[in-house]
């Protein structure tokens, strides 16, 4: 009986942790390298990098790239926002950015575009256009509304030349 006592009053030998350690370690240098190697591109193709799109767009032809481009000029509007007897005007002047292609097809449907961003620009409060970062959202919902207009794809950007309240 006195061996038993002993062996339950002693304590367990420990197990080691350096097997744990280094399957940590293992994992985690296996695992940056492998997100380094598709990241980079080295795995699965060399367009999967961070610019690896961009690069092959610069080296194909910078120039051809930047002349595939169009700005399309919308006429300036002039909107008036009658509030509380003040008479107060938004002059807003814009160009729309497109692919070349595109060009006739959206001057063409210039009428709409102008009917689309006055109907907005009225809808809008005034507190809405006094607001600092009000052109962020106000471009962005502007946008939004004339690619819906030309079409899907027709439409890259639209550039915001004059923005004044008075």
């Amino acid at each position: 009986m006195s061996d038993q006592a002993e062996a339950d009053g002693a304590p367990p030998k420990k197990k080691s942790k350096l097997p744990l350690f280094i399957g940590v370690g293992l994992m985690l240098v296996l695992g940056g390298g492998g997100f380094y190697a598709t990241y980079s591109g080295i795995i699965l193709g060399g367009s999967s990098g961070q610019d690896g799109g961009h690069a092959a767009q610069a080296t194909q032809g910078g120039e051809a790239a930047a002349l595939d481009i169009a700005f399309v000029p919308v006429d300036p509007l002039v909107i008036s926002l009658g509030e509380e007897g003040r008479a107060r005007h938004l002059r807003f002047a814009s160009q729309l950015e497109v692919s070349s292609e595109f060009q006739e097809e959206v001057t063409h449907l210039m009428p709409r575009i102008l009917d689309v961003l006055n109907g907005y620009l009225r809808a809008v409060e005034v507190h809405e256009l006094e607001d600092p970062t009000a052109l962020i959202r106000l471009r962005a919902q502007m946008l939004r509304r004339v690619q819906i207009v030309t079409g899907d794809g027709r439409v890259r950007d639209l550039l915001v030349s004059e923005f004044v309240l008075n």
